[in-house]
């Protein structure tokens, strides 16, 4: 798959994932694609291969069934990685396949705004959004919200982690580097 082609696909998934098309190409330029999460739903079709095209729910441990290709785990690869894994596995059975997945509905990458904001709970979010966009979704604070101490929870590979988060400096234009972009599963804290 050429560089244009790689764009043109960001661009699509883009439009699917409701960013902009300047987004997407400035995705695509860096390099970064969507990263299939649980909860998503995808549209896998083989061409010229009626039996083969099905919306796939992702599940909760990240795997997808696809008919001839088996259990596939299909957390944080990408688009692309899915369909060149399909493709290998299902050529054994099909010479000269074409493999498409799109993302048809992103349910996958939430976040969870909870404390003093108008609207707690859970929301899903574009890949790419910071704190206080996910502050912003949740309604904003309330006048009893503690600025200085709100908290980011964020699970990793080794544990939880919490990261700091000073509304004040920010909206003030210091310390921009704690307006992190959100992953998914973070909890925004607000006391």
């Amino acid at each position: 798959m050429t560089i244009r082609h790689l764009k043109l696909l960001s661009v699509l998934i883009a439009a699917l994932c409701g960013i902009s098309i300047a987004q997407a190409q400035e995705r695509a330029a860096a390099g970064e694609a969507y990263e299939i999460q649980p909860g998503d739903l995808l549209f896998i079709s083989v061409w010229k291969e009626p039996e083969l095209q099905k919306e796939v729910l992702v599940r909760p441990d990240g795997a997808i069934s696809f008919p001839l290709s088996g259990e596939i785990n299909s957390r944080n690869k990408t688009v692309e990685e899915l369909r060149v894994e399909l493709s290998e596995r299902l050529s054994r059975y099909i010479p000269d396949l074409l493999v498409t997945v799109s993302v048809m509905e992103i349910n996958g990458n939430k976040v969870f705004v909870i404390g003093q904001v108008a609207k707690p709970g859970e929301f899903v979010v574009n890949p790419r959004v910071d704190v206080m966009q996910a502050l912003s979704m949740a309604g904003g604070t309330t006048p009893f919200a503690d600025l200085k101490n709100i908290r980011i929870l964020r699970r990793t590979s080794t544990g939880q982690t919490a990261l700091e988060f000073r509304y004040d400096d920010v909206i003030r234009g210091r310390r921009l580097e704690q307006n992190i972009i959100l992953e998914s599963g973070d909890v925004v804290v607000v006391p």
